[in-house]
Formats: structure tokens, sequence, C-alpha cells
């Protein structure tokens, strides 16, 4: 997965856009350097001024996200490709409160899914490559440990955990009645009227329920994830390109395949859809909204940045780039039902909303093997395990994993070298529960 196919694809859009997409595809059979082998700073990328040809990475090289060149990448997109700011605005930030307890959470023991061997919870941190761990008890910091690329005041490719801040605000604007998740998609983009999406409703679009003929499949060079990237690529095109030009002009090409509502379908194309939908509703584009909305009101530290296509679209299914805890912040917000130092941002029914959850028996014909028992709804992962735990995933091991019963939030940024979060799970979700049950064992 990784490089021949980034070295065959003509542009660095496709690269970011893959890698942001493909949580459901196959996994790499690795033989490959460790975390701490290929920590950036040891194999020396971009040192030196300037850095040697063999350490460079740089545009137009269309493989910066493989491994292990993406373990740098993650933490410097904007280097790559153009970007819109979220603005945190010009209010000091709200710091977060600490009380440490990192010595004791490294010792944590847990059984990884399937084995009958125990692990650590820091043995766990290099498993799945951690670039960046935060963990708040009760509003407060207990654990925050940086590796690799990032440190406290970087920033970190957010992947897929974009989708679940597109579809947060498309919750929003539905409790709040702007947003009418039963409306069709084609009385409100009418562009859209001819496409798959036309007589799909808002809320199937929101769950990832749509009937859209839309393969990721990044094995095969026809598939439709290259034709949607070269269309969404903000380098100029080619003299003899000939398909759409942008990520609205594509998706308005999309055909019909199945019936919606029947299954889930994780498809990067629904969540570009409802970033749509919110703009045109909205009046804003998703970075606008995100920043009006969520990021100048949560005391966030840093701005964000998201990822556009040459028309300067927003994308809105993978685009985010953000600090370890400005995440941990929308965690708190999911945690704490839109309320944050002593604010409330949302309505309390959008988190109720989304923990409700989508159709199981939908997401089961997914086949999620790690994710059994779960489902989806507005574009965030919902266990339905006892915590009641639901989150943010991203591919490469993003997350914001919010267990309202342990009143815990866990922000992880990574670079696993394979895409796929099945991948991870096993030494991930359980090392989350033993964080969870040592944290209720001390209330």
């Amino acid at each position: 997965m990784q490089g021949s196919h980034f070295i065959r694809v003509s542009t660095l859009a496709v690269a970011l856009f893959t890698l942001n997409s493909i949580s459901n595809a196959a996994p790499q059979t690795p033989t490959r350097l460790t975390a701490e082998e290929s920590d950036p700073k040891v194999l020396g990328w971009m040192e030196g001024s300037p850095p040697p040809a063999g350490k460079m990475i740089t545009q137009p090289d269309s493989n910066y996200f493989s491994f292990p060149k993406l373990r740098w990448s993650v933490c410097h997109l904007r280097e790559f490709l153009p970007t819109e700011q979220v603005s945190r605005g010009i209010d000091a930030p709200v710091p977060l409160s600490y009380d440490l307890d990192e010595t004791a959470i490294d010792a944590l023991r847990f059984k990884p899914t399937g084995s009958n061997e125990e692990m650590t919870w820091q043995e766990s941190l290099l498993v799945n490559y951690t670039d960046g761990m935060l963990i708040l008890h009760k509003g407060k910091i207990v654990y925050e440990r940086y590796f690799g690329c990032l440190d406290e005041s970087g920033k970190h490719a957010a992947m897929s955990m974009t989708k679940s801040l597109t579809g947060l605000l498309a919750e929003i604007l539905v409790a709040e009645g702007a947003l009418d998740d039963t409306a069709l998609v084609s009385s409100i983009i009418p562009e859209l009227g001819d496409s798959a999406f036309g007589n799909a409703t808002v809320r199937q679009v929101m769950d990832m329920t749509t009937g859209l003929a839309y393969s990721e499949d990044y094995s095969e060079p026809d598939a439709d994830i290259w034709k949607y990237s070269a269309a969404a690529s903000p380098l100029p095109k080619a003299a003899d390109h000939e398909g759409p030009d942008g990520y609205f002009e594509y998706l308005q090409t999309v055909r019909p395949e199945g019936v919606h509502g029947d299954a889930f379908h994780y498809k990067t194309i629904n969540t570009d859809a409802l970033g749509w939908i919110i703009s045109r509703v909205s009046g804003r584009e998703v970075t606008e909204l995100l920043s009006e909305r969520i990021w100048r009101r949560m005391g966030a530290e840093q701005d964000g940045y998201m990822t556009v296509d040459g028309k300067g679209t927003p994308f809105a299914g993978g685009g985010l780039s953000a600090g370890l805890r400005d995440l941990g912040r929308i965690g708190l917000l999911m945690l704490n039902e839109g309320e944050i130092n002593g604010q409330r941002l949302f309505p309390s029914q959008v988190v109720a909303n989304i923990r409700s959850g989508g159709s199981k028996e939908a997401f089961a014909k997914a086949g999620y093997k790690t994710l059994e028992g779960g489902s989806y709804r507005g574009m965030w992962w919902l266990f339905h395990n006892t915590n009641g735990a639901f989150a943010a995933r991203g591919v490469h091991g993003q997350t914001i994993y919010v267990d309202p019963s342990a009143d815990m939030v866990i922000a992880r940024l990574a670079s696993f070298p394979s895409a796929k979060n099945a991948n991870i799970d096993p030494t991930s979700l359980p090392a989350y529960q033993a964080v969870a049950d040592y944290l209720l064992s001390k209330s």
C-alpha cells in the first residue's frame, strides 16, 4: 500500500487524500523499522541547511506519506499542501489543569485482543508508533507524552478525525433547527440532484448509509479514489485532464449503487458532501464554522489548519491538523455534552443524539471485526460497550476516545506504518479500557 502506489501517483494531494481515507483498506505485510528506529530524529529527515539529498522529503515527491517518511510528514503538511486556517481568535487560551499520574499509568498491564501475553501501557505506545498521548480524567490532564515529530507546540494530521468534527457541526445545526436531517440532499444542494446523493437524506449522509458507486480499492488503478484524488489536487491540472475539478464537481458525478439506508459504507465522499451541505446552510466554509462555533470558544491554544482543493474548498473528510491538547478539548466538549470552561458551546442534545448510535444492523454489514457490536452516528464511532465509549478515529492511529463512565478522554496522535486501524485496535482498545478501569478504581 505504501511505497508502490504513491510513487506512481502524480500529485501530492493523492498521497494525502489516500492516507486520510483508507481505514478499511488491506493491511500491508510489514518487515519494518520499530518506532524507535523510525523516529524522524533518529533518521534525520529534513535536518541540515539544506538537508542532504537522501534526507529530504519535498514536493513534488508523491511518496511523502510512505513509511517511514510519514512519521515526519504528519507534522508538516503545510509544507506540502495549501491550507486554510481554523482560527482560535485573539483571546488568551484557557489552560488545562494537571493532576499527573504518569508512572502508575505507564505500569498498567493488559492483554491485547487475541493474545495471552500481557503488555504494559508504556509498551503499547511504542507498538502503536505513538506521536502524542493525552489522558484527561475529571477534566484534568493525568498523562501527557510526546514522541517522534511532535512536541507540545506542534500540530499533527488528524486524518479522518476531521470527519467527526464535520459531523459535530452538522449535529449542532440539526439540534438548533438550522438543518433538517430528514431532508433530501437535493433540496439543499440542487447541484447534487442528478447524482447518487440527490435522493439520499441528510441523515443517511451523516451516518454513511448511502448507496454510492464509489470504490476505495487502492490496489485497483482505475478505482474511483484515484479519480477523486485527481479532481481534489490543489496543484495545476495537467493539460490533458478531462475529469472534474475540485471536490464539489466530483461529487456531482457519483452514481448510485445499492439502497440508501441499507448498510454502513465508510466512504469519505459522504463527509465532503456533508461539508457542502453545512456550508450551504450556514453560509460559512467548514473552516470558518469550526472556528466560530468551536475553536474560538473552547479556549484553544493553537490555530488548526485544513488542506484545500484547487478551488479553496476545505477537505472536510480528512484535512485537519491540530495540537494534541486542543484535540483533548474537543474530547472534553463531547464528554461534558457541549460545555467547557463553564460555558455552553452547543446544546446537550447534540451529544445525546450522537451517543444514541446508528443502526447496528447496517454497521454489521461492513464487517469491522475489531468493532463488532458498534455503530456509526453523526460521523462518530460508537462502541456500545459497558462504559458507553465513543470516538473520533483516523487512519494510522488517530483517535479521540471518550469514556463517560470513567469521566475520561484519551487523545492520541500516531504514525503507525499501515493505515488500517484494525491493525492497531488489538493493542489500543484493551489499553484504553485498562486506563478507564484504573481511573474508576481511584474515584
